[in-house]
């Protein structure tokens, strides 16, 4: 395929699968099944895209007839090309999740228009080249989520929906403001060009301005601290699909402009924002954590959990080393896998248990013997227990953090896994040993007489573990992937030359 090609079809599959979902509301068996195929297409467009890329190349291509940096910009390459995969992945798992369980109910809210919407906003975020696109690509997410967080139509999902759109809301409005004064300063939003651009500016005082700027703004999409507080208050309302996505894409939309523009705008400003980035990546994890373990209810602490995992992704921006910047790579295509996969879980959990409060489950290691294990895998996982995909996320963050002389942020996260592993020990103690309450008894009736429901939730599932365990089996070329990632983040000489030709210079 060519390079036009293979940019374009990752956005076009999903805006061709929303068109035909709303045309299809009325035929809601085929609309759920036109749903699945759109994301398995999905699925095969990304693979072929990093099968383009694996090599190192990068690929590039403009829109419009107008060249670079003055046209419409779509870029890939390692970074970019595993994160439209695993989204890709996470939509699949999740469109097949969704066909039970609530499904009338959310295809009356146009539920899989929105869904491949986010998915739309998603994939061209990771595939832009250029910042006021970015930012296009961020509106649709936040519409497209908005609508999904709404969909039960519920006073809390209001709520939840109300305090989700107008911090988003202000974070978007800073974000164009920065952009705007980019824009002044260069006369370019080219990403490729800015790299460029950005150390001969004369003022560089405005450029680290605009550098904290930037990271505020996408700091409040990926929920760091002090900014996080908008998504333990959304995440819980929402149905399990619903959150699931939330879970795996929203925030890592977040981490992934992050990691972009600080390593390709702003790498000039590191001696400035490095300790900033570190500090904020610190009491990410810690407040995080905290929350976690303060609740009994499934969703929040996964939600807190949440929060205190993006902390890690950032440690390998703030001690900026390869090994660190890889761990940061492998942290992220691991937390969106496990993280997804328990939220799935819970929704099988709340099923089987009748309830998300843990106070009110029990007994499900005996009545539920397979879920059990399969929220084991991904809980194990996110504690950073061996040999899961977890342990050696983690062990390369905190082993470059410790290599560079970063102790508080090694110990930091040390002490975190800890903390982590003691809410998922929670949740497997309340849930799953002890002893069956009456409500989660007359649930698991229902849970084993609906086998077409408990396929449908657990065929995703499974395979979500199994790319857990596979991460954790066979460790040696995801890291070394990641490696090759971290290697063209800190050396962009050929994202530059890709996108402006060779004739342009780092």
């Amino acid at each position: 395929m060519s390079a036009h090609l293979l940019l374009t079809l990752p956005v076009a599959i999903p805006l061709a699968t929303l068109v035909l979902c709303a045309l299809l509301r009325d035929l809601p068996r085929v609309q759920r099944w036109t749903s699945v195929a759109g994301s398995l297409a999905l699925l095969a467009a990304s693979v072929a895209l990093l099968a383009a890329v694996f090599d190192g190349t990068v690929l590039a291509t403009q829109f419009g007839t107008w060249s670079a940096p003055f046209g419409i910009t779509f870029v890939a390459d390692l970074l970019a090309g595993v994160m439209v995969l695993i989204t890709a992945v996470m939509a699949v798992a999740v469109s097949v999740y969704a066909l039970v369980d609530g499904a009338r109910e959310r295809e009356r809210a146009f539920f899989h228009p929105l869904y491949h919407g986010l998915l739309l906003g998603v994939c061209g975020a990771f595939l832009t080249g250029d910042l006021f696109n970015l930012y296009v690509w961020f509106e649709i997410m936040l519409i497209a989520s908005f609508g999904l967080l709404v969909v039960g139509g519920t006073r809390a999902q209001l709520d939840a929906g109300v305090k989700y759109v107008t911090l988003n809301l202000v974070a978007t409005t800073l974000f164009l403001i920065a952009v705007g004064f980019l824009y002044g300063l260069t006369g370019t939003l080219n990403m490729a060009d800015l790299s460029r651009t950005l150390p001969g500016v004369e003022n560089q005082g405005l450029v680290s301005t605009l550098a904290v700027m930037f990271l505020i703004a996408f700091g409040s999409k990926a929920a760091l601290f002090p900014l996080f507080f908008w998504l333990p208050a959304a995440y819980h309302t929402a149905s399990a699909p619903v959150v699931a996505i939330f879970a795996a894409l929203l925030t890592k939309v977040g981490v992934y402009a992050i990691l972009r523009s600080f390593t390709l705008l702003f790498a000039g400003d590191a001696g400035f924002t490095g300790p900033i980035i570190g500090v904020v990546a610190a009491l990410t994890m810690v407040t995080g954590v905290l929350g976690a373990a303060a609740h009994f209810d499934v969703r929040r602490i996964l939600s807190f959990h949440i929060i205190s995992q993006i902390g890690y992704m950032l440690v390998g921006l703030a001690v900026a080393t390869p090994l660190a910047l890889a761990g940061s790579v492998l942290y992220v295509v691991h937390h969106i896998v496990v993280k997804a996969n328990l939220f799935l879980v819970a929704g099988a959990m709340r099923l089987a248990g009748g309830s998300f409060d843990l106070k009110a489950m029990g007994g499900l290691h005996r009545s539920a013997p397979l879920l059990a294990l399969l929220f084991a895998v991904p809980a194990l996982s996110l504690a950073g227990v061996p040999p899961l995909s977890g342990f050696w996320a983690k062990y390369v963050v905190v082993k470059s953090s410790l290599d560079a002389g970063h102790m508080v942020l090694g110990g930091v996260a040390l002490a975190v896994g800890v903390l982590t592993l003691y809410s998922m020990v929670k949740i497997w103690n309340e849930a799953f040993w002890k002893a069956a309450t009456p409500q989660s008894a007359q649930a698991v009736a229902h849970w084993k007489a609906a086998p077409r429901t408990r396929l449908a939730m657990l065929l995703p599932i499974t395979g979500l573990a199994a790319i857990t365990l596979t991460i954790g089996l066979a460790t040696e070329p995801f890291i070394e992937f990641s490696l090759r990632a971290a290697d063209q983040l800190l050396v962009p000489a050929s994202y530059i030359e890709a996108v402006l030709g060779q004739e342009a210079s780092p």
